[in-house]
């Protein structure tokens, strides 16, 4: 395997599948039956196996520390501490002594030895969240550490030696920060060994249904209400919608809507709205209390966006690609653009 190559998703022995994904339940938090969602996660338990820098990659919400405690859990580690580093939330000056900790007297009110972050993960996973968010000075102490996995504690006479798998993740292109000079290229090339990419929710739209009431029922345990459900024109709704913010803001949404709710039927917000009394069902026949012509069109419509946006992005905002996947004209696929107000610009 080359430095820096995208690990193809391929056969694995069943029971380290089952330890990544389990049968019928999400793994550690990922969910999802979508065949890109399942090439994600079968890219996961192959590197699980392994010592190696990953990359995880993604848009934000899209599962990115849940998929590094996947591959930390399912390894030989799992026994041992998984370290998340905020880079977003770490200041430059205080980067070196929050990783690699510090020894009485090293400066101003450092009164008593303290462990840093690599030391807390001895034996485990350290995992670097926002790592494009560390500063050019901070990078560079991140590289030196990389390069032998030896470090000094700010004060301290002796070096250690740590032994953590290493695991990072971006929202960002660090390719084209290479470029552009914000992002260290030999840093990435130490961090990007392997790489998973976290796929968007516009990639696996018939995931959206069973993740909205995986969320609603969590919900309900934790509030401690009775079970409560979508109606199926919300549902039909959500799989039409962007969700830019991917799983997060989806699991954000279904709260709101619990929490707005009346009855044990939740209706979407922004949905055409439903009459409470049809919805509780009374006579309503259903699709929510509309006509059955109003609720096939409706059901219709949001299956044409959600199919729609799911080519789009499986070809990157290519249309000719997205037209000949679908089995159509590249023509009659504009035209279906068009009518449901889609611009390619989104996904490339």
């Amino acid at each position: 395997m080359s430095p820096h190559q995208e690990i193809a998703p391929g056969a694995m022995p069943p029971a380290l599948e089952d330890r990544v994904m389990p049968a019928g339940e999400d793994a550690g938090g990922l969910l999802g039956s979508s065949h890109v969602f399942r090439q994600a996660l079968a890219v996961v338990a192959r590197l699980a196996r392994v010592e190696v820098p990953v990359l995880i990659v993604g848009e934000t919400g899209t599962g990115k520390e849940l998929a590094a405690r996947s591959l930390h859990y399912a390894g030989r580690r799992g026994d041992r501490p998984f370290v998340p580093v905020d880079c977003g939330a770490l200041p430059e000056t205080l980067f070196e002594s929050e990783l690699f900790g510090h020894v009485r007297g090293a400066f101003t009110d450092a009164r008593r030895d303290a462990a840093g972050l690599v030391t807390q993960a001895e034996g485990g996973t350290l995992f670097f969240d926002e790592v494009h968010a560390l500063s050019l000075r901070s990078q560079a102490a991140l590289l030196r550490f990389l390069q032998d996995f030896h470090y000094r504690p700010l004060g301290a006479a002796q070096c250690r030696r740590a032994d953590v798998r290493i695991v990072a993740a971006t929202n960002r292109d660090l390719k084209q920060g290479a470029e552009d000079g914000w992002f260290r290229e030999d840093l990435l090339y130490r961090l990007n060994v392997a790489n998973v990419r976290m796929p968007s929710l516009r990639e696996r739209p018939e995931d959206i249904p069973r993740l909205a009431e995986l969320f609603i029922a969590r919900f309900c345990t934790r509030y401690g209400w009775p079970g409560c459900h979508f109606d199926e024109a919300s549902l039909a709704w959500m799989l039409a919608q962007p969700w830019r913010g991917n799983v997060r803001e989806l699991e954000n949404f279904v709260q709101r809507c619990l929490l707005s709710c009346d009855g044990s039927i939740v209706h979407a917000e922004g949905c055409i709205p439903v009459p409470c009394a049809a919805r509780e069902g009374g006579s309503a026949a259903a699709g929510c209390g509309q006509p059955f012509k109003q609720a096939r069109d409706q059901a219709l419509a949001a299956f044409e966006a959600a199919y729609l946006r799911a080519a789009l992005a499986r070809s990157r905002g290519n249309v000719s690609a997205a037209a000949r996947e679908a089995g159509k004209e590249r023509r009659v696929f504009g035209r279906l653009l068009k009518k449901h107000g889609i611009d390619r610009a989104e996904f490339c």
